[in-house]
């Protein structure tokens, strides 16, 4: 089976390194990412290219990038491919992590009725959730917090 949100991060990620951490909301891996591709940039790309671009545009740059050397356009192709992987590796982590749970989405807890899904998703339709809201902004399922059931029991 194809991980579909690796897929998706994979790609996002190709666009520009860092994108498919935003989209996996790994906020410190995804900065890291944008600055290590802005940083070999920095070092790689020749003073001429910035100044083309300066001068004449996005036209004057990609005149510009056809007199890179094989070393600049290997290191900006590297940061794009181990950025790729790493995005995929990580949402595959997460889904590994989510099948390996003890509970699983959605399934009913013969106690009470109530149905149980992983923190952070939604019981009725399995996306993740922000922890700040009392609804599912996917489904528009109202929620059950912690303080709504204490105030229901007493």
């Amino acid at each position: 089976m194809v991980n579909r949100r690796g897929v998706i991060a994979a790609i996002l990620g190709f666009l520009y390194p860092g994108l498919g951490h935003v989209y996996l909301r790994k906020w410190v891996r995804a900065l890291s990412w944008f600055v290590l591709a802005l940083a070999t940039a920095a070092l790689v790309v020749p003073d001429a290219a910035y100044q083309a671009f300066q001068a004449e545009g996005v036209s004057g740059l990609m005149e510009a990038s056809e007199s890179f050397g094989i070393e600049v356009t290997l290191s900006l192709l590297a940061i794009r491919v181990l950025n790729v992987v790493d995005a995929y590796m990580v949402a595959a982590r997460q889904a590994s992590a989510a099948a390996v749970a003890d509970v699983t989405p959605g399934e009913a807890d013969e106690a009470n009725g109530a149905v149980v899904s992983e923190p952070g998703e939604c019981p009725a339709c399995g996306k993740e959730l922000d922890e700040d809201l009392d609804f599912c902004p996917w489904c528009t399922t109202r929620l059950d917090t912690g303080a709504d059931a204490d105030a229901e029991s007493t």
